[in-house]
């Protein structure tokens, strides 16, 4: 396989954008990300995206916004995996350029979610759990990743005060990201105080609803050290996917997610790197829960140690491993389709030195970690900055 690397990245506001349709965002992400990467022309276009048929009445993606760029006729493609769609819009890149299909790859991710009321959202988004087993019951999301909260709980102690933790950190690190759909100062005591969505989970505890776009341009080592110039060389060391039962019920253990891990083995392994080799990390947020069990995944801490380093602030910036500095999906936002491509774009700015008041002094490896629903899906990427 030929080594691949991102050259361009681009990113609009995110928040509730009710002057702008979908495809007005995502053009803007894109020819943003074209810009930043100096190029006018692709060989292959990738779209994340769950739910445009539910959210705004919108499928055949791919033909739809190849022509709003003026790329009709380009080879592209929409690719689903739940709210990790956007991680595998780059795997699905990343996999287009290492075998030598194409030499010039656009990575995109959408969603327009504020175009329906609350109630159509929720459903839309439900249609990512198991809709017999789960939903037709009236299990919600927030309702799936509170019994594993919960669970967390009885197992291992963690508390309300270290799920505060996470929202607290990351509503900190948005602060510094102009890109973040939210710029609020919170403490624990406002988290505990916010209203209770479900037992233990307050609304400061949950992801919003958001419309937004990202995109990053992917090339070949070649094309990428011909036209970058002095700009540092951001490469995509390692990719893992993995599955899970998409169904709470059945899994033998509600207080992992062996997706996560699983995807982030495979990604390790083909990196040739370990856990404690990351400087950075972006990781899926939706819940604050999530966040404590995703770092446990990962490898970064052991099983249910994940509570404590947030409550110690081993992932906030100048700890142990700086985790979510874009604000994450909780203060950043969370359009499910284009968060797994944020994830990058703050990952490679990170890499790049660019990231301003919120950059991570050192960082040279960094991860994105996406899943869909409540872990039956998972994409993990790792990224180096050349030397």
């Amino acid at each position: 396989m030929r080594d691949v690397a991102i050259i361009g990245v681009g990113m609009t506001a995110w928040g509730e954008l009710w002057e702008k349709s979908l495809r007005t965002i995502w053009t803007e992400a894109a020819l943003a990300a074209l810009d930043d990467a100096g190029v006018d022309h692709v060989d292959y276009i990738t779209i994340g995206c769950m739910s445009p048929g539910l959210f705004v009445g919108q499928e055949h993606l791919a033909s739809l916004l190849a022509d709003e760029l003026g790329m009709a006729g380009v080879p592209a493609a929409r690719v689903e995996t739940a709210c990790a769609s956007g991680g595998l819009a780059l795997r699905m890149g990343l996999a287009e350029v290492a075998s030598g299909l194409s030499d010039i790859v656009l990575v995109t991710g959408v969603e327009k979610m504020n175009d329906v009321d609350t109630a159509e959202t929720t459903y839309a988004l439900g249609t990512a759990a198991d809709q017999e087993w789960e939903a037709f019951h009236g299990v919600t999301f927030p309702g799936l990743y509170a019994m594993m909260a919960r669970l967390h709980m009885a197992k291992y102690g963690t508390t309300s005060e270290q799920l505060a933790a996470v929202s607290v950190k990351n509503h900190a690190n948005a602060l510094l990201n102009p890109d973040a759909q939210y710029h609020l100062k919170l403490t624990v005591e406002d988290v505990l105080g916010s209203t209770m969505v479900a037992d233990p989970l307050h609304i400061f505890d949950c992801s919003p609803i958001t419309d937004g776009a990202a995109a990053v341009v992917i090339a070949s080592m070649d094309v990428a050290r011909e036209i970058t110039g002095d700009r540092p060389i951001v490469r995509i060391t390692g990719s893992g996917l993995a599955t899970d039962t998409i169904t709470l019920a059945n899994r033998e253990d509600l207080t992992s997610l062996p997706a996560v891990r699983k995807a982030a083995e495979r990604a390790y392994a083909m990196a040739g790197r370990v856990p404690g080799d990351i400087h950075v990390a972006e990781v899926h947020d939706c819940f604050t829960i999530a966040e404590i069990m995703t770092t446990e995944a990962l490898g970064f801490f052991e099983p249910g140690q994940g509570g404590p380093a947030a409550e110690k602030g081993l992932t906030g910036h100048g700890g142990k491993i700086p985790v979510n500095t874009s604000g994450g999906l909780k203060a950043k936002g969370h359009p499910v389709g284009a968060t797994g491509v944020a994830q990058v774009v703050e990952v490679a700015t990170q890499l790049r030195g660019e990231a301003g008041q919120r950059q991570v002094e050192g960082a040279r490896i960094g991860l994105t970690q996406t899943m869909g629903g409540s872990g039956g899906s998972a994409v993990v990427h790792i990224l180096e900055v050349e030397s």
